[in-house]
């Protein structure tokens, strides 16, 4: 009996669109360094199922769309050229469906000079990445925003104790540990129309605030603080999704040198490491 095959799902893009733009102004030059994603899904069965190409657009023509779009306006936050970009496919191909537009931006912020911020002159600030997401289709949008790999560390108010142990349990107590994570974080909006830019650093200052204040007896922990103050201070965010691993500094054994250690000498170690996740939202959503 012939087996009956159909494609169910299919969504294709550009990946890693590389993007640096210089905003010229007579006070100073503005720098953006993004990375843009783009995923499209709609009619295109048929370049799959019978290698009909006809209404396939060229990722290259995605890429160039980019740089194209950056050039006819200001970026402004990454947010809003995402609604541009998943706007402009979605109006110029009646076959297009839904479009998924993710960016993610490096943070350059101005070199101080004498006291004063550099009018041309950047410096980047890290690891640490601002991201966002906008899902589009003829009936609804969608917007998260987010940031990545944020490197934080505290020395004191973090614990570990009275886990679960059993046999292959060699892990010690402990109420004084150096806590240390790379927090990376992605909240949905519930509406279409707010200040991003000023919003993103507000949640970003309230996870560091309740990162550095929290009373931490876990990463557990400390998460569901972090996420929980983000709800309670913005209405706009509808639900947060934040991921921790946790970068262990270990306790160095000073005593073959006839040395004490009282928590103050410690090796980082990347791997392995306690990948700790979680969604919040609020009662009812």
């Amino acid at each position: 009996m012939p087996v009956s095959i159909k494609l169910k799902d299919n969504r294709y893009g550009k990946s890693r669109v590389r993007l640096v733009k210089v905003e010229r102004g007579s006070a100073g030059n503005d720098l953006k360094d993004l990375s843009v994603d783009i995923q499209l899904s709609g009619d295109f069965e048929a370049s799959y199922t019978a290698g009909d190409n006809r209404l396939v657009i060229p990722t290259d023509t995605m890429k160039n769309t980019v740089y194209a779009l950056a050039r006819q306006a200001p970026l402004l936050e990454i947010e809003e050229f995402g609604l541009r970009l998943a706007d402009h496919f979605l109006k110029r191909h009646a076959h297009v469906a839904r479009a998924r537009i993710s960016i993610s931006e490096n943070l350059w912020k101005r070199i101080e000079h004498d006291g004063r911020q550099h009018a041309y002159s950047f410096q980047l600030s890290g690891p640490e990445r601002r991201t966002a997401s906008i899902d589009r289709d003829r009936k609804s949008i969608s917007i998260a925003a987010g940031i990545a790999d944020l490197v934080v560390l505290k020395t004191k108010n973090s614990a570990f104790e009275g886990f679960l142990r059993d046999e292959y349990t060699t892990l010690k107590e402990t109420n004084d540990r150096l806590f240390g994570t790379a927090v990376t974080a992605e909240w949905s909006y519930n509406k279409t129309s707010l200040k991003f830019g000023d919003l993103w650093e507000s949640i970003r200052d309230t996870m560091l605030e309740t990162f550095a204040n929290h009373d931490s007896r876990g990463v557990q922990h400390t998460l569901s603080a972090m996420g929980e103050f983000v709800l309670k201070r913005f209405d706009a965010v509808r639900e947060i999704h934040l991921s921790m691993p946790n970068r262990h500094c270990l306790l160095v054994d000073l005593s073959p040198f006839h040395l004490d250690n009282p928590n103050e000498v410690f090796v980082p170690t990347d791997e392995p490491h306690g990948l700790i996740e979680a969604t919040l939202t609020r009662s009812g959503s």
